[in-house]
């Protein structure tokens, strides 16, 4: 069978098979719970609690601060111990609520009580997605509810439903499509019924046959939902080149998916609105994966959020090897983190740890082989990117579309000089995304 891909990208060791085998498994949390407030793209939530007082799981303890921001919703019940700065993964402080577990899981009232989604229009189905504090679960963070919420006008022709997860090693979406199809369908069904003339896709990488079985016999005859096999290759779960594969459509930095006629949903996403609009229940979970050739027992856990990722490892049967990288993530786009004494937060798919540091010191000269040309999704130049960044030429930078890479990797991957190039550009880019945001200000 034929299956559709995107011109570019790697192919890469998927290292799956580590934890493709562990059914996930619940995990209660052993000590306290810290929710950050920065867990998405946006303003960060403010904090509607305070030391002292007692909440219960499925409480709101943080509101959005903003039109692009998410809600946080308490995973356990207990007393808030604090308000206060805590360290994130990126040795950044960011302002969190610290919850002393009690146990006993006391949940607020209505708390999971199923309702009929057919019945509640299409402005309480989002306002039940923004009160759940969902967000893009693929690794982004932006909040669910405001890409639901498109400009008056704007016509929706496909959803897609993102089930690449083309990062080696991450195992927590195959394992929820084989666990919870039903309910990614469910998730799917409700937001088709926010866009009454769009379609339902289900983009899945071959690598994962009994994924894309399990989904099919749960969308049945539907006649709006299908599922489409993708080319085993990375980065195919990256929301643009995922658009570009299953809808022939391009999108660039300036644009959103709406812009082309599609909103795109990570698996675990689509599985968090069925949660919140058909059981009312919010976001206070999330799938992790704990894997790499230096953990015991590679898993999946069902984790709630705010949980130490510390005990994940130790629940995973703690080191087998003492790792020399630990990333937050996949190996491609992921975290290089210096502990594991930091929360699960909405976006934390995989904690990955290695035996062995593998990054090389950086050659000085680059041998032309034009490698990092031809797997760029984006089609760009990425040595003259980094050549333009390593100058700090950021005018130049722009001129070359260095705003349009999307920070997969592919060209350090393939690169046989193992030059920095993805890093170099990365931060060029974060340089002026930031300078510009600072100008914007001003004005």
């Amino acid at each position: 069978m034929f299956k559709k891909t995107f011109r570019g990208g790697v192919h890469i060791k998927d290292m799956k098979h580590l934890s493709s085998g562990s059914a996930i498994k619940e995990y209660k949390p052993q000590g306290e719970l810290v929710y950050l407030m920065n867990q998405h793209i946006g303003a960060p939530a403010v904090p509607c609690v305070k030391p002292g007082d007692r909440v219960l799981v499925g409480q709101t303890i943080a509101e959005p601060g903003g039109f692009v921001s998410a809600a946080v919703v308490s995973s356990v019940s207990g007393a808030v111990k604090t308000v206060a700065a805590h360290v994130c993964h990126n040795g950044d402080s960011a302002l969190a609520v610290t919850v002393v577990n009690d146990n006993e899981y006391a949940t607020v009232e209505g708390y999971g009580a199923e309702r009929d989604y057919t019945q509640m229009t299409a402005e309480e189905i989002i306002a039940a997605v923004k009160n759940a504090g969902i967000v893009g679960m693929g690794g982004a963070g932006f909040p669910t509810h405001v890409k639901l919420a498109v400009k008056p006008g704007t016509k929706i022709d496909y959803i897609i439903c993102n089930g690449a997860e083309c990062e080696p090693y991450i195992t927590c979406d195959y394992r929820l499509m084989l666990e919870q199809a039903d309910k990614a369908v469910l998730g799917m069904k409700i937001v088709l019924s926010v866009f009454k003339d769009a379609v339902g896709i289900f983009g899945i990488e071959a690598n994962k046959p009994e994924g894309i079985a399990k989904v099919k016999e749960s969308c049945g005859d539907d006649g709006r939902l299908s599922v489409v096999p993708l080319k085993k290759k990375y980065p195919q779960g990256g929301e643009r080149v995922m658009i570009t594969a299953l809808t022939k459509r391009r999108i660039n930095s300036r644009m959103l998916p709406a812009d082309a006629g599609c909103i795109v949903l990570n698996f675990s996403t689509a599985i968090a609105i069925a949660e919140a609009v058909a059981y009312n229940k919010p976001l206070t979970h999330r799938i992790v994966t704990v894997t790499g050739d230096a953990v015991n027992e590679p898993s999946n856990f069902d984790a709630p959020i705010g949980t130490n990722v510390s005990e994940l490892v130790e629940a995973a049967g703690g080191f087998k090897y003492e790792p020399e990288k630990i990333i937050f993530g996949g190996p491609m786009m992921g975290a290089a983190v210096y502990s594991l004494d930091v929360p699960v937060n909405k976006t934390t798919s995989c904690i990955l740890l290695l035996k062995k540091d593998t990054v090389v010191p950086e050659p000085h000269e680059c041998i032309r082989c034009g490698k990092c040309l031809t797997v760029c999704p984006e089609h760009l130049m990425p040595i003259k990117l980094k050549n333009t960044a390593d100058a700090n030429d950021y005018a130049e930078f722009e001129k070359l579309n260095g705003l349009e890479c999307i920070g997969c990797g592919c060209c350090t991957y393939i690169c046989p000089a193992k030059r920095r190039l993805s890093q170099s550009i990365t931060a060029a880019k974060q340089f002026v995304l930031a300078e510009k945001k600072k100008a914007a200000v001003k004005k």
